[in-house]
């Protein structure tokens, strides 16, 4: 296989990261539009978390993109190309987080929005890996050098990891995984307070399946950066390991800490 893998429409040549990225963001958002739960969130809200989100997981990408080699964004700071040409989901996902979050706080709403994004997220991701691979060397989301079955010549005759189809096989293994909770979050939303007080599902928490989803992801992202060929400059670490694990002492303390002390009413942020 020659890498990139370009993609032909008639006379048309498409990057496929151009592609897979275009159609991640445009399934992803219409899968949400397709399964997300009724609401009395007005429409006006809807847009501002909407934007919140945007301007969250945009900054995010950015700001843990420059982290990456500090020395190297450090002196390229007047080179616009160049901070503006990287991004993370990693720091996509933090941000858009804290982005919701704010938003929701500044707009008044307290339940919890995070379950609807779950599978519009995987999806996204998963198809964006597709173009990431299909790329090659290029994307540098690749992998280390290896022996194992599973290496692929990128097109500079190393066998390397392919991380980006271990990613996709993760989230396919993670959606099925949380196919329990989805299911519960559904049922929770159609039921009267009346009836929920009475129902089996009463321990389920809105936003639960959300913070499974990011804890799980972020532990992912941790352990594959591993094999991963980029900078560790904190401490035998990169950037993206060291959000994950501020993404993790959060999740933990939500899910479990926080979690505990809180009753069954409380809604835990999501």
């Amino acid at each position: 296989m020659e890498f990139p893998v370009y993609l032909y429409l008639g006379s048309w040549r498409i990057h496929p990261h151009v592609l897979f990225e275009s159609l991640g963001y445009f399934l992803g958002f219409r899968l949400y539009l397709w399964t997300r739960r009724p609401s009395e969130m007005t429409k006006l809200m809807s847009l501002q978390i909407l934007a919140g989100t945007i301007l969250g997981a945009a900054l995010g990408a950015k700001l843990l993109f420059w982290f990456e080699n500090p020395l190297a964004t450090w002196e390229q700071l007047r080179q616009f190309h160049f901070l503006w040409g990287g991004k993370t989901i990693v720091g996509g996902l933090l941000g858009g987080l804290i982005g919701v979050e704010l938003t929701k706080r500044w707009i008044g709403w307290k339940s919890s929005t995070g379950d609807d994004f779950v599978y519009p997220l995987m999806l996204g991701l998963g198809l964006g890996r597709i173009g990431c691979f299909l790329t090659g060397l290029d994307d540098h989301t690749y992998g280390t050098a290896t022996t194992w079955i599973t290496g692929i010549d990128f097109g500079d005759g190393i066998m390397r990891h392919p991380t980006q189809l271990y990613e996709i096989a993760f989230l396919m293994i993670l959606a099925i995984c949380l196919i329990p909770l989805y299911r519960q979050s559904r049922l929770m939303s159609v039921l009267s307070t009346e009836v929920q007080s009475k129902a089996p599902y009463t321990s389920y928490v809105s936003g639960r399946m959300f913070q499974w989803f990011m804890a799980s992801y972020l532990l992912f992202r941790f352990l594959i950066e591993y094999i991963k060929p980029t900078l560790h400059p904190y401490w035998g670490h990169n950037n993206i390991q060291l959000a994950c694990l501020a993404g993790l002492v959060y999740y933990s303390w939500i899910m479990w800490g926080r979690g505990r002390k809180a009753s069954s009413s409380i809604k835990a942020i999501g």
